[in-house]
């Protein structure tokens, strides 16, 4: 045998592979379940059980809850794994423009974004009184989307407080919300709602 050659132990080497094995299916198991829970919301089942996210990402409860120890546990990991792209649907536009024509995108745009996850915020706000993951996350959503308007629109700035609030409450989903579905409105009839109220605002 050449005196520089090595002998491999091939039972490490099995090992080895058996843990790597281990580890992709324990992550492939928690990503399904955080994937299952989002596609549920999405169907319309705002406020899923444990049992349900587990039945459809194919996992045992007792595997669902190797990885989650709650339900809260598993808000935190679909808000860490979501936050980024969710958060660019109404971050990413231009804003510029005279101050009517940014008054319109501002509203286009964040309202395209509400139809986007509209049963995503439906189930955090279904929840919120369960939990303080799901409070702390929303408040920190809402004093963020208050933010990007003040961005769309600098003018709110000088503004009395009175109207400030005024322009959040007008552009909030809730209001979105009752106009879209509690008032039956279509989308166009909404925007325009929303943009007529906040220029009556500023102007």
């Amino acid at each position: 045998m050449p005196e520089h050659s090595k002998v491999v132990d091939l039972s490490v080497v099995d090992e080895t592979a058996v843990a790597d094995g281990r580890r992709m299916r324990s992550e492939r198991s928690r990503d399904a379940i955080i994937e299952a829970a989002l596609q549920l919301v999405q169907e319309g089942i705002l406020v899923p059980t444990a049992q349900q996210i587990a039945d459809r990402a194919g996992v045992a409860m007792r595997t669902f809850f190797r990885h989650f120890e709650s339900m809260e546990s598993l808000s935190t990991a679909v808000d860490e794994n979501t936050r980024d792209s969710y958060e660019s649907l109404f971050t990413l536009a231009e804003r510029q423009g005279t101050l009517d024509e940014r008054v319109e995108n501002a509203v286009r745009h964040r309202t395209n974004a509400y139809e986007q996850v509209k049963d995503v915020i439906l189930s955090t706000q279904a929840q919120l009184w369960r939990s303080d993951v799901l409070t702390r996350n929303y408040a920190r959503d809402q004093r963020k989307l208050r933010r990007d308007m003040d961005a769309w629109l600098p003018e709110l700035k000088s503004l009395p407080r009175e109207k400030r609030e005024a322009v959040d409450a007008i552009t909030s989903f809730e209001m979105w919300h009752r106009l879209r579905s509690h008032q039956g409105l279509g989308k166009k009839m909404s925007i325009e709602i929303v943009v007529g109220l906040i220029k009556n605002l500023i102007q």
